[in-house]
């Protein structure tokens, strides 16, 4: 069994059973991702950075952002709240248009030359208002699968989230907020190149097909709104991870960054049970968990 060792909230109650090999703090300045050469064979790097951003570093070396809300988010730590800390960033994945998932998705994109996927309809809409060169927004659907690096890479494939997806933007002609058509919500299975799947299910409220998504792509990893209000709370999520999903591991993510958002990781773990076979990982933001 890989040795555990792991920083957690003052209050969390963690499962750890098998858990994940570490979870540190990361610096804008120390957490450079290495090329390939220097990642050691399976592993990879998850790095939370508060509400659903999240960087993900392959073993293969690859760079997937997700739901980049970083530059305004209450919960990201300050050395990440310039965009150039994040390193070099190879693709971005969004979930849904809301300000809190898109976030500073356009200003990464330009940033790195980094294309943005969308797996529910967004992309045309960020071409038309001008947001990202139609070069940046490329678009799938749920159920489909992408290999953006070619064979032997991290494959992703969209799957059903149970939310909504309205882009507000600011026209700078009026100055005045406007409301637009964004797709569909989505998640995304993320396959790296050693097998290890993470499913990073955006925002989502409970649904039945959780338990065929889980039985088709068998996820070692969710990441797991646990909010409420606008998401899953605590319960609704002990229930998609231990009776639907079944992974190895939970890292809960959406919660407390806005008074809504009540729900806690003690609440989670504790709904889960000491009986479910799944350990929970409750990083800080900043922090980054080693599989």
């Amino acid at each position: 069994m890989i040795r555990c060792r792991m920083l957690f909230l003052a209050a969390a109650v963690a499962v750890l059973a098998g858990c994940a090999s570490s979870v540190t703090t990361s610096t804008a300045g120390a957490q450079q991702p290495k090329p390939p050469g220097q990642i050691a064979a399976g592993k990879a790097e998850v790095l939370w950075l508060g509400q659903a951003a999240t960087r993900i570093t392959t073993p293969g070396g690859k760079v997937i952002v997700i739901d980049p809300w970083l530059t305004t988010n209450p919960k990201t730590p300050a050395d990440f709240k310039q965009l150039a800390a994040l390193g070099k960033v190879d693709l971005i994945l969004v979930t849904h248009a809301h300000g809190d998932h898109l976030g500073d998705a356009p200003a990464l994109a330009k940033l790195n030359n980094a294309p943005i996927y969308t797996g529910g309809g967004m992309g045309q809409t960020l071409v038309s208002l001008g947001m990202v060169p139609a070069a940046l927004s490329q678009r799938f659907g749920k159920s489909g699968t992408i290999a953006p690096f070619g064979a032997g890479g991290p494959k992703i494939t969209a799957v059903r989230a149970e939310h909504s997806s309205e882009l507000v933007w600011k026209n700078p002609a009026t100055d005045k907020d406007e409301t637009h058509y964004a797709g569909e919500p989505v998640g995304y299975i993320i396959e790296l190149e050693n097998g290890f799947k993470i499913w990073h299910m955006g925002d989502t409220g409970l649904f039945g097909d959780m338990e065929l998504v889980g039985e088709r792509y068998k996820p070692d990893l969710v990441l797991i709104p646990i909010g409420g209000h606008f998401t899953m709370g605590p319960q609704d999520a002990a229930i998609a991870v231990r009776d639907m999903i079944k992974p190895r591991y939970a890292i809960p993510i959406h919660y407390q960054t806005t008074p809504q958002l009540r729900g806690t990781p003690a609440e989670f773990s504790a709904a889960l049970g000491a009986s479910a076979r799944t350990s929970v990982l409750v990083p800080e933001p900043g922090q980054k968990v080693d599989f």
